[in-house]
């Protein structure tokens, strides 16, 4: 899921002027992708690596319950529909990150294993 963010964040950084008329044309702000593109950019990167990933997965669930409501919500277009369930999907991913955290090998981890050693010491 983390890698998804990332290329799509990419991507909208290589075709900057179609994205921003893109969210012009669904009556958004095209600065709106300045916020867009860090957050899925830094957004996936952190989940990749298991950085503050409850708090990263937390944002990048509503975004994509957002974004689904915003760009994908006729539903009386089945392929809109689609799209709208696939961001669903996406953001239930998130939300299980979110009871489970993450693996040993992510830096949230390596944090939490950092913290027993020092209480240990005490």
């Amino acid at each position: 899921m983390a890698f998804i963010f990332f290329m799509s964040g990419i991507s909208k950084i290589t075709s900057y002027q179609n994205t921003a008329a893109w969210m012009e044309s669904e009556r958004l702000p095209g600065l709106f992708s300045l916020i867009v593109i860090p957050l899925e950019v830094l957004g996936g990167i952190a989940i990749i690596v298991g950085w503050n990933t409850r708090i990263v997965t937390s944002l990048l669930a509503g975004f994509c319950l957002l974004s689904g409501i915003l760009f994908h919500g006729n539903f009386s277009d089945q392929g809109q529909m689609a799209m709208f369930m696939k961001n669903l999907a996406i953001a239930g991913g998130f939300l299980l990150l979110i009871v489970h955290g993450v693996g040993n090998y992510s830096i949230d981890a390596r944090s939490r294993n950092d913290l027993a050693d020092i209480l240990i010491l005490l």
